[in-house]
């Protein structure tokens, strides 16, 4: 069963609109539908980064899918919808930016407070590496997340920064793509996949 979602032009994906927001009676009846496909299409956007670390880039269709949900579990309306956009709107890429959302997913309580207590402030070493580039990542700032004692959060929510020049070069490359963490605590880095580089390619539009 298709979604039947009209497809938005590259730079009509940087935000969602309320126009794009559809009746919950309506979303239910494609919400099975359009959750496969999104779910498969995260796949390709999803990488780890040792045993801990998971980072998820995000999308509008990504972010699309995370407002209809929190609209459909929580029923909150019209005044909800204002809420949800103005929350995850800044977690779409924008043309010339990659945006994630960095989680440590660790089951067990204990090992996950150990972890954590001694990663204060990884969210500012971590970036993409690719030819003659280094794209730090940049956190927002909705929060603090790592407090005065040096603990960090489970989640953080990441913005890679790119000049035209570094996202020409990104959707060209033939080389390696980098993510690491260099956190002394937590120094780990991944190759991107053929398929991760050309899902995130897409983004900068």
């Amino acid at each position: 069963m298709s979604s039947n979602i009209q497809m938005k032009s590259p730079r009509e994906r940087f935000d969602i609109t309320r126009d794009d927001i559809m009746a919950m009676a309506d979303y239910e009846k494609i919400r099975d539908a359009r959750r496969k496909e999104i779910i498969a299409a995260k796949k390709n956007r999803r990488v780890a980064i040792g045993p801990y670390a998971m980072v998820y880039f995000e999308s509008y269709d990504t972010m699309w899918l995370q407002i209809h949900e929190m609209l459909y579990i929580e029923k909150g309306g019209e005044e909800q919808i204002a809420d949800e956009l103005a929350a995850f709107n800044p977690l779409i890429p924008k043309g010339r930016d990659l945006v994630a959302t960095l989680m440590f997913e660790i089951d067990d309580e204990a090992l996950r407070k150990r972890i954590l207590g001694a990663l204060g402030g990884v969210e500012q070493t971590i970036s993409l590496k690719f030819g003659d580039y280094e794209i730090p990542a940049e956190a927002e700032q909705d929060v603090d997340r790592t407090t005065a004692g040096g603990k960090t959060s489970s989640v953080h929510f990441l913005h890679f920064q790119f000049s035209d020049e570094a996202a020409a070069a990104f959707k060209n490359t033939q080389g390696d793509v980098m993510l690491s963490i260099s956190h002394e605590n937590y120094p780990h880095m991944t190759l991107l996949s053929a398929e991760t580089k050309a899902a995130l390619a897409g983004d900068l539009a």
